[in-house]
C-alpha cells in the first residue's frame, strides 16, 4: 500500500472516530468519568422466611462516578431513631454464635471457630445427609431399614447413650428412624440411618465430611453419625451454624420434624430434648447434645414474623444454662437487629458504557439477592458502593465479575457480593473497534478502578 493511502486510511478512522465522539460523547469528560445511566431501585418483593423484609422503594441505588461525594442519608419514613445497640448477653460456653437465618450473617459470637466436639448435634449432618440421599432418590422414606448388631450394640438399649430402643435384627421404616434419631435423639437410629445409607457407618461419615465441605464447614471432620466421643470426631460453633442455616433451607419439610416434642416407637414414648420447644412457641428447632467431653450443647432456631435466627451455644455447664444462653441470645438478636432486602437478583445496578462493544451499554448487577442485616433503625446509615473499572472494553461474557458490591455500617463492611455483567458484551464491527480505539487513545488512560457512591434519596 503506498503511504499516501496508508495516511487517507489512518486520517478517515480518526475522522469517524471524531464524528462518532460528537454524537456519543457531546460533551468531553475527564479520563475517569465514563458515562453512567442511573440504575433502578430494587421492586419491592413479598417478604418471605427466606427473603426476610422486603425492598425499600426509598432504597439508595449504587451510581458509579469517580471520586464521589458521600451522599447524605435520608431517614426512611417511618423509621425509629438509633439508639445504642448493647453488646450480646454473656454466655457461659466453649463456644457460641447469633446468626441471621436470611442474610447468613454472624450478628455475635465468643470462639465461634474454636474446635469442639459435638456430641448428638452431629445427627443434624447425619439427618441432612440423608434427607439429600432422600431429595436424590437414592433412598426412600418407605425403605424398610436393618437393624445390625452394630446398631443395636453401639447404640442400643443396653449403652449408656440416647437410644430409640431399636430391636436386633428387625427391620424399621426409614420414616421412623428419621423420627427417632430426631426427636429421640437415638444413637442407634443415626447408625441404622448411615449403614442403610451408604452401606456402612465409615463410608457415611466420609459422605458427611463431603457435604460439610460443600456447605463451607471447615473447622469440622466427622467418624460416626451419632457423635459417640472420638478426638478425630469434631466441629465449631459456626460450622454448626451453618450446617443449621443449610438445613432449614434445602429440607423444610424434614426440617418440621425438628419442631416435634415427642415420638413413641416400640412401645416406648420419649420426649424431645430441646426444653426450648416448651418455653417458646416461636422456636421450631434444632438439636440438643451431650457428653462428659463435649458438655451440654444446643443449636435452636426462632421466627419472629419474617425474621429468622440460628443460636449455636457448645459446651455449656448444665442443660438449664444451654437452655437459657440460647433463650437469651435469641431474645437479643430480635430485640436489636433487623434484616432486609436492598438488592433484587439480575436487576441493574448500573448500565456503564461499553466500550468497543456491539451494543452501547452493558448492565451490572448481582446474581442473588442481597439481604443484610444490622442495628435497628440504622437503615439510613447504611452506605453502599460499587468498585469496578473506569471503563469497560468488550468483549465481557454474561455472568463474568467485573467489580465487587460493598454495603458498610460506620466504616465497617458488612457485605460483599460480585458485581456481574447481566447481559453480553459482544465486541463490535471493525469501524466500531478501530473508532472506539482512536476515541480510547485520544482521551487517553482512563486510570483504575472507581468507587461507587450511593445516590442520595
Amino acid at each position: 500500500m503506498k503511504l499516501s493511502s496508508l495516511v487517507a486510511l489512518v486520517a478517515l478512522v480518526f475522522a469517524s472516530a471524531q464524528l462518532e465522539a460528537r454524537t456519543k460523547h457531546p460533551q468531553s469528560a475527564p479520563a475517569q468519568q465514563p458515562s453512567q445511566q442511573a440504575a433502578a431501585p430494587a421492586t419491592p418483593a413479598p417478604a418471605t422466611e427466606s427473603t426476610a423484609t422486603s425492598a425499600n422503594p426509598n432504597l439508595p441505588t449504587p451510581q458509579p462516578v469517580p471520586k464521589p461525594a458521600p451522599a447524605t442519608p435520608t431517614p426512611q419514613p417511618g423509621t425509629p431513631g438509633a439508639g445504642p445497640t448493647p453488646p450480646p448477653p454473656a454466655i457461659e460456653a466453649k463456644g457460641w454464635v447469633l446468626m441471621d437465618y436470611a442474610s447468613g450473617q454472624v450478628l455475635a459470637g465468643d470462639n465461634p471457630d474454636a474446635r469442639v466436639a459435638p456430641a448428638s448435634i452431629t445427627k443434624v449432618m447425619t439427618s441432612y445427609v440423608v434427607s439429600a440421599e432422600l431429595a436424590h432418590g437414592k433412598i426412600h422414606m418407605d425403605d424398610q431399614v436393618f437393624i445390625s448388631e452394630r446398631a443395636w450394640r453401639s447404640g442400643g438399649a443396653g449403652t449408656d447413650g440416647s437410644t430409640s430402643f431399636l430391636q436386633l435384627n428387625s427391620k424399621v421404616a426409614l420414616k421412623d428412624l428419621l423420627y427417632g434419631m430426631i426427636i429421640q435423639s437415638g444413637n442407634d437410629a443415626a447408625i441404622a440411618l448411615a449403614e442403610h445409607t451408604a452401606g456402612s457407618e465409615e463410608t457415611f461419615a466420609q459422605l458427611m465430611n463431603q457435604y460439610a465441605a460443600k456447605l463451607g464447614m471447615t473447622g469440622t471432620n466427622f467418624v460416626d453419625a451419632s457423635g459417640l466421643p472420638n478426638p478425630n470426631h469434631y466441629t465449631t460453633a459456626h460450622d454448626i451454624a451453618l450446617l443449621s442455616r443449610a438445613l432449614i433451607h434445602d429440607y423444610p419439610e424434614e426440617y418440621k420434624i425438628y419442631a416435634i416434642k415427642d415420638f413413641e416407637w416400640n412401645g416406648i414414648k420419649q420426649h424431645n430434648r430441646n426444653t426450648l420447644l416448651w418455653r417458646d412457641s416461636t422456636v421450631d428447632g434444632i438439636k440438643t447434645g451431650h457428653t462428659s467431653e463435649a458438655g451440654f450443647c444446643l443449636a435452636t432456631s426462632s421466627l419472629h414474623g419474617d425474621q429468622r435466627l440460628i443460636a449455636v451455644v457448645m459446651g455449656a455447664p448444665s442443660e438449664k444454662q444451654r437452655a437459657d444462653d440460647n433463650q437469651a441470645l435469641l431474645s437479643y438478636g430480635f430485640r436489636f437487629f433487623e434484616t432486609h432486602k436492598l438488592y433484587e437478583a439480575n436487576k441493574p445496578l448500573a448500565t456503564p458504557e461499553l466500550w468497543k462493544g456491539a451494543v452501547a451499554s452493558l448492565p451490572l448487577g448481582i446474581a442473588e439477592d442481597v439481604l443484610i442485616t444490622f442495628p435497628r433503625g440504622r437503615y439510613a446509615d447504611l452506605k453502599a458502593s460499587l468498585d469496578m473499572p473506569a471503563r469497560l472494553v468488550a468483549p465481557i461474557g454474561k455472568g463474568k465479575q467485573v467489580g465487587t458490591l460493598k454495603v458498610q455500617l460506620d466504616n465497617k463492611t458488612l457485605l460483599e457480593r460480585p458485581l456481574i455483567a447481566l447481559a453480553d458484551g459482544a465486541e463490535g464491527g471493525f469501524f466500531k473497534r478501530m473508532s472506539d480505539g482512536a476515541w480510547m487513545w485520544f482521551k487517553g488512560d482512563a486510570g483504575g478502578n472507581v468507587s461507587a457512591a450511593p445516590k442520595g434519596n
